[in-house]
């Protein structure tokens, strides 16, 4: 029998600020209105002192571990999906293996925007796939609040900060865990998404919100289309859709896509706003915990970033 990743445990941090839309109609000129209208977004959770990419990460990564009532001593990996580290180096994954107790085992960094979370997803499987590890703790942990300009209305409104883990396992059970991941990416479009270089004073992300908007559509109904094709499903079979939470309406178009209710997709969008990497790990922490997606669902993650970079993953727990 050849080893599958199944996801196992579940966990998730959100800074304890929230910052609604109308705290930011204080401070810059926009209005809960223009941005519920073109975002879905009402509010977002920003880092306070204290809370870093790693502690955020750290505390996800216990919360999944706890669900999946696992020793950190027992994982061989944390791979952690950042475009926000607190350090150019050492890793947030080894700062995370640190602080979890781990002697033991491996850890990196991963980059791919807001499609962070999947490339980590699908880094992960293949160290399982191959017999390298058992268990993996993969996370997204992002701390946007730092990099965004707060001047910029177009921009400082969609995002917010948090972390997510999943704890992956080997299974030989046939049908279940992660039964395939699709990565793409187009350096071509770089520009339309990008962060500034560590030499600037700091570091400012900028985007062209119409041209991310675009390629988004295109980009995400053909991965998904790839997933189910390979597996031979169709959208029908699809128990839940739990997008990267970017924008409402790419989230409504690709539901309408698949011919899905929005009662089957996961929405966080409106409470966290952009989280990048983390954003799929919230939603499916909170999906799995409050009982909305329950064992043997079959399940689709896809997510679209700057690269631009775009995956999707199916996976049935």
């Amino acid at each position: 029998m050849s080893l599958r990743a199944r996801l196992i445990g579940f966990g998730s941090y959100l800074p304890k600020q929230i910052v609604t839309n109308a705290d930011l109609a204080e401070r810059i000129d926009t209005s809960d209105e223009w941005i519920r209208t073109r975002t879905g977004i009402a509010q977002r959770h920003v880092a306070g002192d204290g809370e870093t990419a790693v502690s955020m990460a750290v505390e996800s990564a216990r919360a999944a571990l706890d669900y999946a009532n696992t020793s950190a001593d027992d994982v061989g990996a944390v791979i952690v999906a950042t475009a926000t580290p607190d350090q150019s180096f050492p890793a947030t994954a080894v700062r995370v293996q640190a602080a979890l107790g781990m002697t033991g085992g491996f850890a990196f960094d991963l980059t791919a925007a807001c499609s962070g979370f999947v490339y980590a997803l699908a880094t992960a499987e293949a160290f399982i796939r191959s017999g390298q590890v058992r268990k993996a703790l993969v996370i997204g942990t992002e701390v946007y609040s730092r990099i965004v300009d707060w001047e910029d209305r177009t921009t400082c409104v969609l995002f917010g900060d948090g972390a997510g883990a999943v704890l992956l396992e080997a299974t030989e059970e046939e049908g279940y865990g992660i039964l395939s991941t699709h990565l793409h990416s187009d350096g071509n479009y770089g520009d339309i998404l990008f962060v500034d270089g560590p030499a600037t004073p700091r570091p400012v992300l900028h985007m062209q919100g119409r041209e991310v908007f675009r390629h988004a559509v295109a980009k995400l109904s053909s991965v998904v289309d790839e997933a189910l094709a390979a597996n031979g499903f169709q959208p029908q079979d699809i128990a839940w859709l739990v997008p990267h939470q970017a924008n409402l309406r790419i989230i409504e178009g690709m539901a309408k896509k698949l011919a899905l209710p929005l009662d089957r997709v996961v929405i966080t969008v409106d409470r966290h706003a952009n989280t990048s990497a983390a954003s799929i790990p919230l939603a499916l922490d909170e999906a799995v915990r409050d009982g909305r997606i329950k064992p043997g669902d079959l399940v689709l993650l896809e997510a679209l970033g700057g690269g631009l970079t775009w995956g999707s993953a199916l996976l049935r727990l």
